[in-house]
């Protein structure tokens, strides 16, 4: 059900140009535009986030969304799938993205297509090690909207404040969150709106290393914000620039490189009977 109705959006993002910013029409050339392709094999079958490893080089982590184990997959950048790593006591409900901020994965459990719950969760624990098997320790951070039921499909961290972002999806256009630090991890903290986009669709969002560029992702486009110093939700506000995207499947997750040479993105199989692992150089 879920993918029928991530494919009915996907046709209607095709089909409707109202929902797209008003960037500028030529493409940011920070980044390559044609991708490296990587296959992913084994075969993941429903990826919905990734974030850049500190801790293993060269490798990716990685998770899949509703219906399946609360777990990591550690990928290595040729797309070579290494192993699962177990949240044990976790519930993966509907994990949509994740972000890495200094030492620690913070793991979004936004994703409610038919806006039936009243309280969502956020796990944030230390990076594993390429030998961990499974993860016993971690924080859930559990929080509500002021206004109602969303589904999101994006997380921002801020490293200096450690302030948790969140973009909804099917708002039109797509709602801004903030989850202020400190957050408690024993009451259901409450999530400020701070702004809006000027599109709608989002299914996934990443900050660069340096904490100075944002890609927020949609089934059709990138869009590139350069925000400098300022806070996440004022730079979310500059007017993005599009950058080259090469149509996936179902294309659900974007990371910046742990080092900064560029980002991925990784789809969902959908319909296809294969997956790649794209990089984007920077230039």
């Amino acid at each position: 059900m879920k993918l029928l109705l991530n494919c009915f959006l996907l046709l209607a993002a095709l089909a409707s140009c109202t929902q797209e910013p008003q960037a500028p029409k030529t493409v940011q050339l920070l980044f390559d535009s044609i991708p490296v392709a990587k296959p992913l094999a084994p075969l993941v079958s429903e990826i919905s986030g990734i974030a850049g490893s500190k801790t293993v080089a060269q490798h990716l982590w990685g998770h899949e969304d509703s219906g399946n184990p609360p777990q990591l997959y550690l990928i290595k950048q040729d797309g070579t799938v290494q192993k699962k790593i177990f949240l044990k006591g976790a519930t993966n409900r509907d994990w949509e993205d994740m972000a890495r901020a200094g030492d620690d994965l913070y793991i979004a459990d936004i994703g409610d297509n038919n806006r039936a719950y009243t309280e969502y969760a956020i796990y944030k624990f230390r990076e594993p090690a390429a030998d961990t098997d499974t993860v016993y320790n971690f924080e859930k951070i559990q929080f509500q909207y002021p206004d109602g039921a969303h589904d999101a499909e994006a997380l921002l961290i801020d490293p200096t404040t450690k302030d948790i972002y969140l973009i909804t999806k099917r708002d039109n256009p797509s709602l801004i969150f903030k989850i202020a630090f400190p957050y408690s991890s024993t009451e259901i903290n409450t999530a400020a709106k701070v702004g809006a986009l000027t599109y709608s669709g989002v299914v996934s969002a990443a900050l660069s290393p340096d904490a100075k560029e944002i890609i927020v992702k949609t089934y059709t486009a990138l869009y590139h914000y350069k925000k400098n110093s300022q806070s996440i939700e004022a730079g979310l506000q500059i007017t993005p620039v599009p950058l080259p995207y090469r149509m996936e499947s179902q294309g659900e997750a974007v990371t910046f490189a742990a080092d900064n040479s560029g980002f991925f993105t990784l789809s969902e199989k959908g319909f296809t009977n294969s997956v790649s692992l794209y990089f984007y150089k920077r230039k």
